[in-house]
């Protein structure tokens, strides 16, 4: 399974990013896939996921402002960031898990930096 993320960049307080993830190479019974964060200051929390049957949920920090949606074939999912703050600065990572070998297997993409300038 391969994972490519996308969209990351530099944004000033209030603005808008979109991040893309297109997962390649899948084998296997998709289970959920998602977007992680990790700053210099924190380890790497999750911010959105979203199910093979489409349920989403989100960090308390980004509810309201950050909505994870997904194509239908579920090949790529989509984080649409907006009103945007400094606190969001991270390298954002995309995360699937699928089920396959009799087991779940986690899988990462390269990460994509999202800078917000105050």
């Amino acid at each position: 399974v391969q994972l490519q993320a996308s969209g990351g960049g530099s944004v000033r307080h209030g603005g808008s990013l979109r991040l893309s993830c297109a997962a390649s190479r899948y084998i296997g019974r998709l289970i959920i896939m998602g977007w992680y964060r990790q700053s210099q200051e924190k380890q790497r929390e999750v911010v959105a996921t979203i199910t093979a049957s489409g349920i989403t949920a989100y960090a308390d920090s980004v509810k309201g402002r950050f909505t994870i949606s997904r194509d239908n074939a579920m090949n790529t999912i989509y984080l649409q960031m907006n009103s945007l703050e400094p606190e969001d600065t991270a390298v954002y990572y995309c995360y699937a898990a699928y089920y396959y070998a009799d087991a779940v297997n986690d899988h990462w993409g390269q990460g994509t930096l999202v800078t917000v300038s105050s």
